[in-house]
């Protein structure tokens, strides 16, 4: 018993990383920003439109119980209710291409601009944390 007290608190610290890669990972962590927001870019000019996510909100009706439990200790029968939910629906968007563009750009001087910052920062983790 003691044992499957102790897998959760393992599976936790094998997630964690080597004390390299997490050193990296916080050297880098700008750069994937940057590679995140390249790579969506990217995809709207490709598409010539952006995707937004709008939260929505409908209803429909559940099972539920209404009223105190009946006299016998059984509780009360379901009944059919009108319940509030929220869903996210993806929308196209229309995106200025020259804007697009032109960001795109920005960001890739950004991310060769990190990049060297980063590279050195890299090097140190890997000479103080070798594997």
């Amino acid at each position: 018993m003691r044992y499957l007290v102790l897998f959760p608190v393992l599976a936790a610290l094998v997630g964690c990383g080597t004390p390299q890669e997490r050193c990296i990972a916080g050297a880098t962590r700008d750069m994937r920003i940057v590679d995140r927001l390249i790579a969506e870019t990217q995809g709207n000019l490709d598409r010539g439109y952006a995707l937004e996510e709008v939260e929505r909100t409908g209803v429909r009706w559940e099972t539920c119980r209404r009223g105190p439990p009946q006299k016998d200790g059984k509780p009360s029968r379901p009944d059919l209710c009108l319940q509030e939910y929220t869903f996210t629906v993806t929308k196209p968007r229309a995106i200025n291409l020259a804007d697009a563009r032109q960001t795109l750009a920005e960001l890739q001087k950004k991310r060769a601009a990190q990049a060297r910052v980063a590279a050195p920062l890299v090097a140190s983790c890997k000479a103080t944390h070798p594997e």
